[in-house]
């Protein structure tokens, strides 16, 4: 099978490098999209990324560097979008070229805004690209420690079982293992609603909560993400495999997480606004919070812990009030 051909990288994060590190294992080169010209320039003087994972090295002949993303998807055959989800429409709305045909690749943790849709049925909607030409890649994967060569695992979903086995093999190194799936759907909530456990992990971390309460907090988390899984996407799974439970954990538990790191911070106190200028970075699980409410209009899954953080994001209650409410209904 030809897929994945000529493979871009679309963004410029920190999961975008540490996919461009993946993928450069097996493939000679890459085009790669980024935004911004001077973070291209930048990249192309020092050799690695300015601005994220500035400790991995590239060969800059091996990559073929544009902010025109018009040109690296004509000379593209796989595109992986990494852009953070609230963000993506922004750059898909200068495409003048045809995606449809082809294979499009989301290593994106998030619900696209406003439209609440998972980015694999946001594809196909808005730009008619064929179920069976979308893969999703996920799984207990922190760029950090990709960058650092540290044993990982992904899992590749796509409803054409063949592709989803080609693109394995070519993510699959000494330092990545790969597995394939079918759930796509499955998935995409799951990396959702693992971030939104992960703020929920750190809102009690910086509340004080201790490990014994965030056992329980991660137990009943997990069965909240499978009754929502079960009631949107019902499917013959295993929400303890690593795709589901391990990515959950190693988000909700993580110095790395982000996630964690933005839910610590308003358990500590900072508002919504200053924890997010502080960090600089974006953490998905408040996008995914609301959008993953708004959905749950239409399904009414019981979902506590989503209804919590929501409470504390959106409708400013306090934290030490909403948490000590939650802890009631959790066993």
């Amino acid at each position: 099978m030809k897929l994945p051909g000529k493979i871009a990288i679309m963004g410029g994060g920190s999961w975008a490098t540490a996919i461009a590190k993946m993928v450069l294992a097996q493939a000679e080169s890459i085009n790669w999209y980024m935004r911004r010209d001077d973070r291209i320039t930048d990249f192309k003087r020092l050799g690695h990324n300015p601005a994220y994972l500035t400790g991995v090295k590239f060969d800059m002949k091996r990559i073929n560097f544009s902010s025109n993303i018009n040109d690296v998807v004509k000379e593209s055959d796989t595109l992986i979008f990494v852009t953070p989800s609230p963000y993506l429409k922004a750059h898909l709305k200068k495409l003048k070229t045809r995606i449809r045909d082809k294979f499009i690749i989301t290593a994106i943790k998030g619900i696209v805004p406003d439209d609440n849709l998972i980015v694999s049925e946001y594809f196909t909607k808005e730009y008619g690209v064929p179920p069976e030409n979308i893969a999703v890649l996920a799984g207990p994967c922190h760029a950090e420690e990709v960058a650092l060569e540290r044993l990982s695992y992904l899992t590749i979903a796509c409803p054409d079982t063949d592709k989803a086995c080609t693109i394995a093999r070519r993510l699959a190194s000494s330092f990545i293992k790969t597995s394939v799936s079918n759930d796509v759907a499955g998935i995409e909530y799951s990396s959702v609603l693992k971030n939104v456990y992960a703020i929920a992990a750190g809102i009690c971390s910086g509340l004080k909560y201790g490990d014994n309460f965030q056992a329980v907090l991660i137990s009943n988390a997990v069965q909240e993400m499978n009754r929502f899984l079960q009631t949107v996407h019902p499917l013959n799974r295993n929400v303890n495999d690593s795709v589901y439970l391990g990515d959950l954990l190693v988000t909700g538990y993580s110095n790395f997480s982000r996630n964690r790191t933005f839910g610590t911070m308003i358990g500590k106190g900072y508002s919504v606004k200053s924890a997010q200028i502080e960090m600089e970075m974006i953490a998905e699980g408040y996008y995914g919070t609301k959008c993953i409410k708004e959905i749950n209009k239409h399904h009414h899954v019981n979902m506590p812990i989503l209804d919590a953080v929501y409470n504390i994001l959106y409708e400013r209650i306090s934290p030490m009030i909403e948490i000590k409410l939650l802890t009631d209904s959790l066993r």
